[in-house]
């Protein structure tokens, strides 16, 4: 590049907090790329799911991976996940959580101008528009919206529909999700297993209680426990339909398998609802393929679903607006771990 020679190195030491809703995944998400752009790692994995890291640090060791390169500190977010976010020693945090704990961390990270990635909230938006094929897009929405219980940052949890076809679309949501049974995990015919936890039955049944309290037309399940299984941490899948994209079902994230239904009336009001969260992680169109990417090219965020195309690891994975900062995934995930040096010759 000119009379300059640019170079990546490793940032250094990365301090990588990580969820519970995908535990092994998150982690090799973060520390595989850090890893191959020549970093260390301290790993906090969340308190609620700590079992998967050090199965994974021990195979790590016993693949010869030299000691003192992945660390495993365990413990509170506001204990352990303060001090590697505060501490002088580390160089950069990878975070992927909820937006609120995000912005808390790049707050504390700024004491020490740290380099921070964040990979936050969602609330997919998947806009039909008028000639998809609605079968394939109704089957698509549930099992992108409702896989690991809902309980994913790009779940797909909201459905934009031109009003004429509202009806139609909503009828055929609800047979296909009389299929998503919800049961034991181990039973090969259950779609649909518990959730994290009670607290988190608590919160996504509670926005199922708000939906209900707002008005919102219930189509499909609804707030309470699962026949049969009163004891667990079952929650009923759920669909509102006619939603107004402003309620609080349709804006904040629920983490749960809950769907919004919402008509439009025109693309460019349906580019608007799609938009109009403090969100950006994902989307999804469904049409004719070249007017599908049109609209795809419009939606402010990170990744975008055409058609049910399936998830690509290989492609840079982050958001736009709240959801987040940087991205993990293919080339530009591991860039992400590497600080840029211009040597002028």
């Amino acid at each position: 590049m000119g009379n300059s020679l640019v170079v990546r190195e490793p940032v250094g030491v990365v301090g990588a907090i990580t969820p519970w809703n995908f535990p092994l995944q998150q982690v090799i998400t973060k520390i595989v790329p850090a890893l191959l752009a020549g970093n260390t790692i301290v790993l906090k994995p969340a308190e609620t799911a700590p079992l998967t890291a050090p199965i994974l640090a021990e195979a790590a060791a016993a693949a010869g991976l030299p000691g003192g390169v992945l660390n495993i500190v365990y413990g509170l977010g506001g204990d352990v996940g303060e001090a590697i976010t505060t501490h002088p020693g580390v160089d950069m945090v990878s975070f992927t959580g909820s937006t609120a704990v995000g912005k808390r961390i790049a707050v504390a990270a700024s004491a020490t101008v740290k380099r921070v990635a964040l990979e936050l909230g969602g609330k997919t938006a998947n806009v039909v528009l008028p000639g998809a094929d609605l079968d394939h897009a109704v089957a698509e929405t549930l099992r992108y919206g409702w896989t690991n219980s809902g309980q994913a940052c790009g779940a797909w949890t909201r459905l934009l529909v031109p009003a004429d076809r509202h009806d139609d679309i909503v009828a055929k949501l609800v047979a296909e999700a009389a299929a998503h049974t919800v049961g034991d995990p181990r039973d090969e015919s259950t779609l649909i297993g518990p959730l994290a936890s009670q607290a988190q039955w608590e919160r996504v049944n509670g926005y199922i209680e708000r939906g209900v309290a707002d008005g919102l037309d219930l189509v499909h399940g609804g707030p309470g426990r699962v026949p049969g299984f009163e004891s667990g941490a079952f929650i009923r899948p759920t669909i509102f339909a006619g939603v107004d994209p402003r309620s609080v079902v349709a804006q904040e994230e629920i983490f749960g398998p809950v769907l919004s239904v919402i008509p439009y009336r025109s693309e460019d009001e349906a580019v608007e609802i799609a938009d109009g969260t403090i969100y950006g992680l994902g989307a999804a169109v469904f049409g004719e393929r070249d007017h599908a990417l049109a609209v795809a090219r419009r939606l402010a965020a990170g990744q975008v679903y055409v058609n049910g195309a399936p998830f690509n690891p290989l492609a840079p994975f982050g958001g736009y607006k709240q959801s987040g900062t940087g991205r993990e995934m293919g080339k530009a995930g591991v860039e992400e771990f590497t600080e840029l040096k211009a040597i002028q010759l």
